[in-house]
């Protein structure tokens, strides 16, 4: 049972709207194809009451709301009126799990419980309300009052309940406890369903799911990217993955191809951002960065496990960057369909080299940009070098720029201020030639761009159009700073000229 729209909705910060809790269901029931979905708590408000209605409606026609929970609680014929009214069929009753919660929260004796428990029961069943229970605190009440949560176990075999689900509401579990608990449970309740709803806040919640699974636990109640309170709950793609790797005796109905397009959905309408390093689903999972598993994948894919990136609709990757090395970078290459000479190709390594100790992101995107400078450069024998430069920028103040520069061996320094950075530059290279009695071309067009996608931040090319003897020409600067950009596509035109 997928519970994103219920208990993952309760991920601080996180709400839904009615058509993106229908999306998100009808993306879960009919494209990942989860047995079961939870889509929100009784009474809460007017917007979850719409939601509930668009999804039932919806679930009706397609022949599937007998796969749409909602949460409930022990209040009369209240929830049972709000289902109704909801079009929903199935609810997930929420009792105490625990002695300690029994006592201190609702302040009543087990038996005047289990009554309030069963007035419930027998409305929604005269209603054609199917019924699961929720036992919450149940982890707790396994470790420290048992004996109740048999008592109630004994009582629940003479209700109307098709599902008793177990949640480790406070995620303090361990795998060793897990599997003791369902163990003891299942075997002593043969007849019964059970389901493990694991909380993820020792970040122990997909060990788990694999534990209860392995001690008979009956079914599943999971997030899309491990949404939930506090830490969350088990993530389904990571579960789903562990099972079917682990588990191979115990099929699920899941298709991993459609868990990484539900969760970037989920984390679109979430604005909860997954962690690039989140198992399965995150942007850094499936991507080699160090460069010496990139050439042992290349010789026989040595780095390969059985989490290959196929399985879920995605592409293995090879991270650019200072750690990368030359077969990183071939591999990327080769994906665009690009050859470079053994000497090229340690020229571009070299490139991104330096980037990478600089701290920037390059992408599989740049490598045309870093190509196209790098070749372009050499072909160039530098008689006029750019040294150094200042560029100056203050508030209320005009930008200004110092410039140091060596022309066939001689230096020069000049200052100058300007309409902005690039403009005061110019303005003191002018002077310098103006000194060697040298003309400079004149600028007619000047771009920037940047590489597609917008996931880089290494990289902007900037081109400068030149007229020059009645002609025109263009050179290439290619930096992380625009101006930077500009100043070695500037650098070009002089030695061209």
């Amino acid at each position: 049972m997928d519970t994103t729209l219920r208990d993952g909705e309760q991920t601080s910060g996180v709400s839904f709207s009615a058509p993106e809790k229908l999306t998100i269901a009808q993306l879960l029931l009919t494209e990942v194809k989860v047995d079961r979905i939870e889509i929100a708590s009784a009474r809460v408000s007017e917007g979850e009451f719409d939601a509930v209605r668009k999804i039932t409606k919806w679930a009706k026609q397609e022949g599937l709301l007998e796969k749409v929970e909602v949460l409930t609680f022990v209040d009369g014929d209240v929830s049972v009126q709000w289902m109704i009214q909801a079009g929903a069929r199935v609810m997930n009753l929420l009792t105490k799990g625990s002695l300690n919660h029994l006592t201190h929260q609702l302040r009543k004796k087990p038996q005047e419980h289990f009554a309030d428990v069963a007035a419930v029961l027998a409305l929604a069943k005269k209603k054609g309300i199917q019924t699961n229970i929720y036992l919450e605190d149940w982890s707790n009440g396994m470790r420290h009052s048992p004996e109740y949560v048999f008592q109630y176990l004994d009582f629940l075999q003479t209700q109307p309940v098709k599902r008793i689900m177990l949640p480790d509401t406070l995620g303090v579990l361990t795998p060793a406890e897990v599997f003791e608990f369902i163990s003891a449970i299942v075997t002593r309740y043969p007849d019964n369903h059970f389901d493990f709803h694991a909380h993820n806040d020792y970040d122990l919640g997909t060990a788990n799911i694999l534990e209860a699974v392995k001690a008979g636990a009956h079914g599943l109640h999971l997030t899309i990217n491990g949404m939930g309170e506090r830490a969350g709950n088990a993530p389904l793609a990571s579960a789903i993955a562990v099972l079917n790797d682990f588990m191979p005796s115990v099929k699920t109905g899941v298709a991993e191809k459609s868990l990484y397009s539900v969760s970037k959905l989920v984390e679109t309408f979430s604005g909860f951002r997954i962690p690039a390093n989140k198992p399965v689903v995150g942007e850094n999972v499936f991507t080699q960065t160090a460069g010496i598993h990139a050439d042992g994948d290349k010789k026989n894919k040595l780095y390969f496990s059985d989490l290959m990136p196929e399985r879920f609709g995605r592409q293995r990757k090879y991270a650019l960057g200072k750690t990368s090395g030359k077969a990183n970078i071939e591999n990327n290459l080769a994906q665009l369909g690009i050859q470079l000479s053994d000497a090229d190709l340690k020229k571009v390594t070299q490139r991104i080299i330096e980037l990478g100790d600089r701290k920037e992101v390059v992408t599989q995107a740049d490598l045309p940009y870093i190509i196209g400078d790098v070749l372009d450069s050499n072909t160039l024998e530098e008689k006029v070098r750019i040294e150094s430069y200042v560029l100056m920028h203050a508030n209320n103040l005009k930008p200004s720029a110092t410039l140091q520069i060596s022309l066939h061996g001689e230096k020069f320094e000049e200052q100058a201020q300007g309409d902005g950075q690039y403009d005061a530059f110019m303005n003191a290279l002018k002077k310098v030639y103006k000194q060697k009695k040298l003309e400079l071309p004149v600028l007619t067009d000047y771009a920037v761009r940047i590489p597609p996608g917008g996931k880089s931040d290494a990289l902007c090319e900037t081109v400068i159009t030149w007229r020059w003897n009645n002609k025109e020409f263009k050179t290439r600067g290619l930096d992380s700073d625009q101006t930077v950009s500009a100043i070695k596509a500037t650098q070009k035109m002089l030695n061209l000229i």
